[in-house]
């Protein structure tokens, strides 16, 4: 029996897109509060805000975008925040202030969240239900590219040709980003007419309910790789393997590819239960790992480990998000998981700065080794237990 395709023409347009999207996420995530302190002299809670209020616009409009998704057509959702995030790169050239950046940064991140959530609705209805689980994967992997890459390419153009060729060609990579859109063509069943007539107000146009539980998950466990993602190149550095710190997230992604063509075909034949309590488990033995790393080999080795229990973990969580909802929710239900897995970014990245004051990374990593299999734990109760509970119960009344 033939498996209904995969690597279609709007599947790669659309991680194309996806792709452009994080890249210039990533290259100014990593640039804007060295530039904040370079050029306007700001203190670091000053350039910690480029990121927050980034963050914090994009974390609001991911559920209006899901609204809208629900209401209208996919496509048009998608290009109007391609637009609005490629206008948003054009105007970082012109502030002479840190409130007019923070504005703008404000901006961006409207269209950053709408798009991403436009994105992840798109791809959703373009994969094959038999092989979503593997689908969602690959297409993940055009984040975990764009974070290994914006990073590197963010710091070696500001370093060796300043802020304004780092500007120009983010501006370049959104407007690809607006291009591979444009190119992906959907069908009148993919499109689907969503035109619904919705009361004026409700908590329930912003959110779905059945993309709540593993969101949640995927927030208590995003508090962990924020704490990664921020500051492990600065743990690098204390325990004297600052050589090789700009290696991790290229083992992280190395790792995360080879495996990719495996963990996404057993979500698909066997469930994801299969695949998240292991994935948790080596998580947290990365971390472990992590923590007593005194050299570049174990250092790495986490690397590797953490690659492929994380970065497994995350696309399992969007892909089960979305097989809970009705085909007609399912932008509504990515704005969910998005924006409560931000949330958890967004928390980590200040809660471990603070708790990193008190102690060293070595022994703030070690607990949160602890704290992941905790996450094993919350899975079990929100995601296993409690629609085996529903089963049951459903089956209790049909027998009365």
């Amino acid at each position: 029996m033939n498996k209904p395709k995969l690597w279609t023409k709007d599947f790669i347009s659309i991680s194309l897109s996806n792709f452009f999207l994080f890249l210039t996420f990533y290259i100014l995530l990593v640039t804007l509060p060295i530039f904040a302190l370079q050029e306007f002299d700001s203190n670091a809670s000053q350039a910690g805000l480029m990121t927050t209020v980034f963050l914090f616009s994009a974390i609001l409009s991911r559920p209006l975008a899901g609204q809208m998704l629900e209401r209208g057509s996919n496509k048009k959702v998608l290009l109007t925040a391609l637009i609005i995030f490629a206008a948003a790169s054009l105007l970082y050239f012109f502030p002479k202030t840190v409130t007019g950046f923070l504005v703008i940064r404000l901006l961006h991140g409207v269209g950053f969240g709408m798009a991403t959530t436009a994105v992840g609705a798109i791809v959703a209805d373009l994969i094959p239900s038999s092989r979503r689980g593997e689908g969602m994967g690959y297409f993940v992997m055009s984040t975990n590219m764009a974070m290994v890459l914006g990073p590197f390419v963010g710091l070696t153009v500001i370093q060796q040709w300043g802020a304004n060729t780092m500007f120009v060609i983010t501006v370049i990579v959104a407007i690809g980003a607006l291009i591979t859109g444009l190119t992906v063509k959907l069908t009148k069943s993919e499109e689907r007419d969503q035109r619904v007539i919705l009361p004026a107000f409700s908590l329930k146009n912003f959110i779905e309910p059945s993309a709540v539980s593993i969101a949640i998950v995927g927030c208590f466990l995003a508090i962990v790789y924020s704490a990664l993602l921020s500051f492990v190149s600065v743990y690098a550095t204390e325990i004297h393997l600052a050589e090789v710190s700009s290696l991790f997230f290229v083992v992280y992604a190395i790792i995360l590819l080879l495996s990719r063509p495996f963990t996404g075909k057993w979500i698909d034949q066997y469930g994801p239960n299969v695949i998240v309590f292991p994935s948790i488990i080596l998580f947290a033995i990365g971390m472990f790992v992590l923590s007593q790393s005194g050299s570049a080999l174990t250092f790495l080795v986490s690397a590797g480990m953490i690659g492929l229990g994380w970065g497994t973990l995350f696309p399992t969580f969007q892909t089960i998000a979305i097989q809970n909802a009705a085909p007609r929710k399912r932008g509504l239900a990515t704005a969910t998981f998005l924006s409560i897995y931000d949330i958890g970014i967004a928390l980590g990245s200040f809660f471990v700065g603070l708790i990193a004051a008190k102690m060293d990374f070595s022994s703030l990593y070690f607990l949160c080794s602890f704290y992941i299999l905790i996450g094993a734990v919350l899975y079990y109760f929100l995601q296993v237990r409690k629609p085996e509970m529903k089963r049951q119960q459903y089956l209790k009344v049909k027998e009365q």
